[in-house]
């Protein structure tokens, strides 16, 4: 049997990262002849061209474009075979690239991570915030945390919890415009959109009933927090996830509104890539982070103990 040309599918991963047979050769070490002649190599084996190639400009082929994320998963497990090795003798130590959404990130991702790297001085962690989907094999990242209802896919997802989802407004708004007892009567207000949770507002009520109702108002935004300050003014009505609003609705600047009808809980999920092999580093975050975050509103209020 002929073996794969592995030092081959290795540099080609590198070269898609760096979209650069220099910027690869930098990067590990080896001439740039000496990653071209790998380039060669493979795709005289594949029999068809991984890369086009100008003066300006380096770009994938059709047939490179899924050969990419094998490439990509051949180094990732090399590199995780042999940091587990490694790491069975020592402490976690090493870069992780986690990704999260933005508002989540911010009020209970980053207490943890500040929490969790004084107790593992070794380890360095690149946080990635955005509320868009990221892809977590091409891009690199090791854990990401995606608060949705998964689709089917290759990536390794563990749910963590169910996120609350909360309907209110400031108390001012309902004194103005009445306060809605039915998911229906929202049709009649201004309704603030989260685009992060896209589609109607879903509802269902201890007897069974559901109500669908689709938000229409002045602002729609995709990072929760842009819509608090429309909330506090008194402008309209917000579905939001208890991370956002739980704080102001404990201060009583926001109301909870149709107590008796629950929107869904949102899943908070923890992706990482199809491989089982992790480093110990990543393991261990992943497990710390699967421990608090049982109760990401709790987190917030834990914000102020993290060790200085």
């Amino acid at each position: 049997m002929r073996l794969p040309d592995l030092e081959a599918w290795a540099i080609f991963a590198s070269v898609v990262e760096h979209r650069s047979f220099s910027g690869a050769a930098d990067a590990i070490g080896l001439s740039k002849a000496t990653v071209s002649k790998a380039i060669a190599r493979l795709e005289a084996s594949l029999g068809q061209s991984l890369f086009h190639r100008t003066s300006r400009r380096l770009a994938l082929t059709e047939a490179g474009r899924p050969l990419a994320d094998h490439a990509r998963r051949i180094l990732a497990e090399a590199i995780a075979a042999e940091e587990a090795a490694r790491d069975g003798a020592s402490a976690p130590a090493g870069r992780i690239r986690v990704a999260a959404p933005m508002s989540f990130g911010v009020t209970s991702v980053s207490p943890l991570l500040a929490e969790f790297l004084h107790a593992h001085p070794g380890v360095e962690i690149d946080l990635h915030l955005s509320d868009a989907r990221v892809d977590i094999v091409a891009e690199g990242f090791d854990i990401a945390l995606r608060i949705a209802d998964l689709p089917d896919s290759s990536l390794r997802a563990r749910r963590l919890c169910g996120i609350q989802v909360h309907v209110c407004a400031s108390p001012a708004y309902l004194a103005a415009h009445g306060t809605p007892r039915h998911p229906a009567e929202l049709g009649d207000h201004r309704l603030l959109g989260y685009s992060n949770i896209p589609g109607p507002w879903h509802f269902r009520r201890a007897d069974g009933a559901e109500v669908a109702v689709r938000p229409a108002g002045p602002l729609t935004a995709n990072t929760g927090d842009a819509l608090i300050p429309a909330l506090l003014c008194g402008l309209g009505i917000a579905s939001l996830p208890g991370f956002i609003v739980g704080p102001h609705i404990a201060s009583g600047a926001l109301s909870p509104i149709l107590i008796d009808w629950t929107p869904p809980p949102v899943g908070l999920h923890l992706l990482t890539p199809p491989s089982p092999l992790r480093p110990a580093r990543v393991e261990a975050l992943i497990a710390f982070l699967a421990e608090h975050l049982r109760d990401p509103c709790a987190t917030v209020a834990r914000s102020d103990d993290v060790p200085r």
